[in-house]
Order: C-alpha cells, then structure tokens, then sequence
C-alpha cells in the first residue's frame, strides 16, 4: 500500500466555528487561544492531548453576554 495514505494526522478540536471573542482572546468554536491554534501543528500529540482535555473548562469564559442592546441602551444585561 503507498505510504501517503499511511500517515496519521493531526489531531484538532476544531470545529470550523473560528471566531476569536475580543477579551477573552479565545475562540468561540473550539475554544483554543491563538497561540495555541498558531502553534497547534508543532506541538506534540500530548501537548495537544493536555490542551483538548482542559478545553471544556473554558466554555464558561465566554458565557458572559458583552452587552448587546441593553449595554447600549444603559440597562443591566
């Protein structure tokens, strides 16, 4: 068998959802920070293993509404 089709790729919790929220600095789909989606293909199967394991603690950063219309509108959101 022709070895290209051998290879194993890169594992990556993206969800193509990429999006960075502008405080938080993370993204809203996969919740990776940009330093780690620009250096994801260089790190090591088990700093990305770390990475994905923690990612779903930092769902709840990102629950805060930023403000919306009621922000505008002086209201509380």
């Amino acid at each position: 068998m022709d070895e290209v089709w051998k290879r194993e790729e890169i594992q990556s919790p993206c969800v193509k959802l990429c999006v960075v929220h502008p405080e938080a600095r993370i993204c809203v789909g996969c919740f990776r920070s940009i330093d780690e989606i620009a250096s994801w293909s260089r790190l090591t199967p088990a700093e990305r293993k770390a990475i994905i394991a923690d990612l779903p603690t930092r769902a709840g950063t990102l629950s805060k509404r930023r403000g919306g219309r009621m922000a505008r509108l002086g209201g509380k959101d």
